[in-house]
């Protein structure tokens, strides 16, 4: 099976056909899509104007779709080198049990579903690198209350997923499943009572 640069290359290829260009592109979202397969694809075929179903686009478009996602992905494959280290730093020093962070990030290998859209409508409007660095930053730094995509405050227990696991906090506004790993226990807390309310009403 080919990789991501291989295919990503088959993408840039102006000798090979608009068809399987796209369908190269597509193949690329089954080694990194931070929304989820279709989420992104929808993300990506919005932001350069391509119908998410025309099997002939302009090639131009379907370079610049492949140019966000590298770029995002770029920005994840560091993020993924910095955390190999932490680890390696950590089991060093005796700290051998994994975390809540350590899980999270073992079922996101590769940066599939990093940023999990169980809507594949319902995904954030800004450009892939700048999502990807939010989260990042987020990852790295103190839990908070928001959405470390949007920074909204609106974030849902929903079970149901069609993602492990089957359920989580959801960001109301961007529609991201969100690590429970940057919420503070009190955000968590807060989501799960919607979640409770949302039942009971």
């Amino acid at each position: 099976m080919a990789g991501f640069r291989s295919l990503a290359d088959h993408v840039r290829d102006p000798r090979v056909a608009t068809q399987q260009r796209r369908t190269a592109l597509r193949k690329c979202l089954e080694k990194f899509a931070p929304y989820g397969h279709r989420a992104t694809w929808h993300h990506l075929c919005v932001r350069v104007g391509i119908g998410t179903n025309d099997r002939r686009p302009d090639p131009e478009r379907l370079v610049a779709a492949l140019a966000e996602l590298e770029e995002a992905r770029t920005e994840w494959l560091a993020y993924d080198v910095r955390f190999a280290e932490r680890r390696r730093r950590e089991k060093h020093a005796g700290m051998r049990q994994p975390g809540a962070l350590d899980d999270w990030h073992r079922r996101t290998w590769g940066g599939y579903g990093v940023a999990w859209c169980d809507d594949p409508l319902h995904h954030p409007t800004s450009p892939l690198p700048v999502v990807v660095r939010r989260l990042v930053t987020a990852l790295e730094s103190e839990p908070r209350s928001v959405c470390p995509v949007c920074a909204e405050d609106g974030i849902d227990w929903r079970s149901g997923l069609g993602h492990h696991p089957g359920s989580g906090p959801v960001c109301t506004t961007c529609g991201i499943v969100v690590p429970e790993a940057v919420l503070t226990p009190e955000a968590l807390m807060a989501a799960r009572r919607s979640r409770r309310a949302a039942l009971v009403s």
